[in-house]
């Protein structure tokens, strides 16, 4: 009994010392120690995700943008902008049945463009949508769920499997160059057609 009781001290122990997980965007691959909370990134080639559970709170940050300090308020899962630019993301439900095969009329082609303008714009960002809008040294909480997926800029994922009958919780991020071109490719498909 006693060794029992040890073990799920133990475990319980274990489970809360990793109370947060953070995904740092970086262009190139960033320096990350979790035992003093630092992370350091230089203007390097192309767009790298790194994961890390971590029970540290107090983190400092130092990027192409300056440096900046950040704490962790909640348990929970963080995207971190270690970017010399804007991230902007929200959740997606890739396994949903209704938006296999749907058809796209214009009217929710002008509604995609008019919700992707104002996330552009910082505008209508809450945790009540889903939705975020990361400045460079930044860090946001995305989730409570550790286990949630975070797909970053520049990846072509549009289906994601369910898990023992659950949708999984995939949060889709983006680069504010993406947005823009996106927007562009919209205005286009929604602009009337002149003869």
């Amino acid at each position: 009994m006693k060794n029992w009781v040890s073990l799920l001290l133990v475990g319980s122990l274990f489970a809360s010392c990793n109370n947060y997980k953070l995904v740092v965007m970086s262009k190139g691959e960033a320096k990350i120690n979790a035992e003093t909370g630092s992370i350091a990134s230089t203007d390097g080639a192309g767009h790298t995700e790194q994961s890390v559970a971590t029970s540290s709170k107090h983190w400092t940050v130092e990027s192409p943008a300056g440096k900046a300090i950040f704490d962790l308020s909640e348990k929970g899962l963080y995207v971190v902008n270690a970017k010399n630019d804007t991230i902007i993301g929200s959740y997606q439900n890739y396994v949903s049945a209704e938006k296999a095969g749907q058809i796209i009329s214009q009217e929710m082609l002008a509604q995609k463009l008019d919700s992707l303008k104002q996330l552009a714009e910082g505008k209508n960002v809450s945790d009540a949508n889903r939705n975020f809008y990361i400045l460079p040294n930044q860090a946001v909480r995305v989730t409570g769920n550790v286990d949630a997926e975070i797909v970053g800029p520049y990846h072509k994922m549009t289906s994601a499997a369910s898990k023992n009958g659950e949708t999984p919780e995939v949060y889709r991020f983006y680069s504010i160059k993406e947005i823009r071109e996106t927007i562009g490719k919209l205005e286009e498909l929604t602009s009337p057609v002149v003869k």
